[in-house]
C-alpha cells in the first residue's frame, strides 16, 4: 500500500514507522517544518516537503496526522485537485465531515505517542470509519496489519471515546505531575518510589472494574484524613480544589 503522511509529530512518527515495518511503502512526508519533515522521512526511507503543491499524488491512501486546530486547513489545501483520492484523518475529537473529499474516513490508533518512545501498535485498539463501503474495507485492511483490535466507530461516539480516554490518560497523568511535585518539595523523594503502586493499580483493572478497584479515604469518606490532607495543600489551593473535588467525586460515584 503507498501512502502519503501529512504531518511528522508523534502520532505521525510512531504510525510511519508501524507501517513500514508492516510492508507499507509511506512514498512522502509533509510537514510545515523542513526539519520534522526531513527527521521523520529518513527514518521511513521516503522524500519529504514542506510544500503543499509538492505532494504526490498518486498515493493509494493519504493519512493526515495533524494537531486539531490545523486539520480542516491543511485538508481543504491539500485535497485540492485530489478529489478522488482517499483521505483520512487520525484526530479522536473530530468528526469525520472535517475532511472536505467524498473518499474521507478516520483511523484513530487510541494510544499516548511520544516521538523518543516506540510503541507496539500490536497492543493498541484502533478505531476506523468511512464515508463508503469499500473505503472501510481497504481501511480495515490496513489497519489490521498493525493492530490486532480494530473496531468500526462513528464521529458521534468517538468523540466520547476521546474524552474518556482524557480521563484515563492525561488527567492521570497530570495527578501524577501533581505527587512529583510534592515528593520534591518534601524530602526530593524520587518519583520512582510511586511506580510500584501505579503499576499494580493499573494491573486490577484487567479482572476489576475501575470502580471496584477503588480504594483510599474517600470512598470511606474518612474525614479525618483528608482534613489533614487539605490543611496540608492550604499553600496550594489549585490542587487543593482539585484534591476535594476528586474526593467528591470518588464518594458520590461509589455511593449511587
Amino acid at each position: 500500500m503507498k501512502i502519503v503522511l501529512i504531518g511528522a509529530g508523534n502520532l505521525a512518527t510512531n504510525l510511519g514507522k508501524a507501517l513500514l515495518k508492516r510492508g507499507h511503502e509511506v512514498m512522502q512526508v509533509w510537514s510545515r517544518t523542513k526539519s520534522s519533515a526531513s527527521m521523520l522521512a529518513n527514518k521511513l526511507h521516503c522524500s519529504y516537503t514542506t510544500n503543499m503543491e509538492e505532494v504526490v499524488r498518486e498515493a493509494d491512501l493519504f493519512i493526515i496526522a495533524v494537531k486539531d486546530d490545523v486539520l480542516s486547513k491543511v485538508a481543504d489545501v491539500l485535497s485540492d485537485g485530489r478529489e478522488n483520492q482517499f483521505f483520512v484523518h487520525t484526530a479522536g475529537s473530530m468528526p469525520m465531515d472535517v475532511l472536505p473529499t467524498e473518499r474521507r474516513g478516520v483511523l484513530y490508533p487510541m494510544q499516548t505517542f511520544s516521538k523518543q518512545k516506540e510503541v507496539d501498535f500490536s497492543v493498541i485498539p484502533c478505531f476506523i470509519e468511512a464515508n463508503h463501503e469499500e473505503d472501510f474495507l481497504l481501511l480495515r485492511a490496513i489497519a489490521l496489519t498493525i493492530c490486532l483490535d480494530v473496531f468500526a466507530l462513528n464521529s458521534e461516539n468517538r468523540k466520547y471515546l476521546h474524552l474518556a480516554a482524557v480521563f484515563c490518560c492525561n488527567f492521570a497523568n497530570h495527578c501524577y505531575t501533581l505527587g512529583e511535585q510534592l515528593l520534591k518539595e518534601h524530602g526530593n523523594i524520587p518519583f520512582g518510589v510511586m511506580l510500584p503502586l501505579i503499576e499494580e493499580t493499573a494491573a486490577k483493572l484487567h479482572t476489576l472494574s475501575p470502580s471496584e478497584a477503588q480504594t483510599g479515604p474517600a470512598v470511606r469518606w474518612d474525614e479525618n484524613v483528608m482534613n489533614k490532607h487539605m490543611q496540608l495543600l492550604a499553600d496550594k489551593p489549585n490542587v487543593q480544589q482539585i484534591y476535594e473535588l476528586l474526593s467528591k467525586s470518588i464518594h458520590s460515584t461509589l455511593s449511587k
